[in-house]
């Protein structure tokens, strides 16, 4: 069961044995929340998926070594400054930062996940962040972890949380989630930010698999705008607090775990494609019948990429010939007469040609704020859903004024 409103407050705090906090430490100049915290009273298996851009990030780079060993009790986060392109000595501000907050909390600095996003090129003011950590600590929380989500935010115009809840071993183990995620979204085994706390007992390898898993389908289904972040990474810490017998093969609550996983997972995913930066249209892409998923994915990502078919989708211009240009440069073989587009729930291209649908029809649908664009191949059986979001003036604005 998935909850975004009910226990949106609680979020990563909502299973049992989670602590967390957001405050402002004045690294963005805004006022704005910036730097967070999210500690498990207790040590927990962790397991994450990073960005596969070659210009990875510092903190991306100490994350890496954190979670090598499967433990982990803390994260700290701050955003503002990305701490990206930053060298030897963004490494350093780095592992300083993972020292600072595990002397502050009582833990050993390999146990702190750190994480940072912001504008690339800038180096962690130390001092600031150091302040920051102090402040967050004596702001933890078993309650809220809302504010941790207001911490981790950019360019985001909402917060994004949830929690959900399943039974594992008889007993009732408990899931948050705070996820941060509107522009240079393009993923390869991650995207954006994203923390997910639980009070599920599992090993650490099998955690990790059922997170790559689910990342597959859920978090790497998206683009904003094709861009790949330097610092992205989705992480999970398992701490055992439910009390349920630890989870060490591939058995029914393995399966359970993975399927709430997946659950939370996809609900952020589609959060972020539908606060893409300046979006005005959430769109959900199928395509079917295709011959193997990476061929689906391949056209439907083709398609959520295509500016000309992002800025039709803004202009509520039902142009089904730019969506038929970038399924034929997808780069997955095909037959055009055996394949259909579908606006809605009008097919508009059919056998190789237009099937004359109402004009009328199709622009009431374009005017909708979430629209469902559906291709079939009809080359097999298999199919993908990526959710992307239209390219509006705002984005430019966003984007051509994010430094100023």
């Amino acid at each position: 069961m998935f909850s975004s409103d009910d226990n949106m407050q609680a979020g990563v705090v909502f299973p049992q044995g989670f602590r967390a906090a957001g405050v402002s430490a004045g690294i963005k100049k805004s006022g704005k929340k910036d730097v967070a915290l999210i500690v498990s009273d207790r040590p927990a298996a962790v397991a994450a998926v990073f960005t596969q851009n070659r210009m990875a990030a510092a903190p991306v780079v100490v994350a890496r070594e954190a979670v090598a060993d499967g433990r982990a009790r803390v994260v700290i986060v701050n955003s503002g400054v990305a701490n990206a392109c930053t060298g030897a000595a963004g490494v350093n501000d780095a592992r300083d930062t993972a020292a600072y907050a595990a002397a502050r909390l009582g833990c050993r600095p390999d146990e702190v996940v750190v994480a940072s996003t912001g504008v690339i090129g800038k180096r962690l003011p130390m001092d600031i962040l150091r302040a920051g950590i102090d402040a967050a600590a004596a702001a933890l929380s078993a309650t809220d972890g809302s504010t941790a989500a207001e911490a981790i935010m950019t360019t985001d115009t909402c917060m994004k949380a949830g929690t959900a809840e399943t039974g594992l071993g008889g007993k009732s183990v408990r899931f948050g989630i705070i996820a941060k995620g509107s522009g240079m979204i393009q993923p390869d085994m991650a995207t954006m930010l994203c923390f997910i706390t639980t009070d599920a007992a599992i090993a650490p390898a099998l955690l990790q698999e059922a997170l790559r898993d689910v990342t597959g389908t859920t978090f790497n289904m998206i683009s904003v705008d094709g861009d790949m972040s330097t610092n992205d990474m989705v992480a999970v810490l398992a701490n055992g607090a439910a009390g349920n017998a630890e989870i060490r093969e591939k058995n029914a609550d393995y399966h359970r775990l993975r399927d709430t996983l997946h659950t939370l997972c996809a609900e952020m995913a589609r959060r972020i494609a539908a606060d893409g930066e300046g979006a005005t249209k959430f769109l959900t892409i199928k395509v079917g019948g295709a011959r193997d998923f990476a061929a689906a994915k391949q056209v439907a990502m083709s398609v959520a990429k295509s500016p000309l078919v992002k800025t039709a989708f803004f202009g509520e211009d039902p142009n089904w010939g730019r969506v038929a240009a970038a399924v034929g440069y997808a780069g997955v073989p095909l037959d055009p007469e055996r394949v259909s587009i579908a606006f809605g729930g009008i097919t508009v291209y059919r056998g190789g040609v237009s099937t004359g649908s109402d004009e009328g029809a199709l622009r009431r649908i374009m005017q909708e704020r979430e629209i469902t664009l559906t291709i079939d191949l009809g080359d097999g059986d298999a199919a993908a859903t990526v959710w992307t979001c239209d390219l509006s003036y705002d984005y430019v604005k966003i984007n051509g004024e994010y430094r100023t």
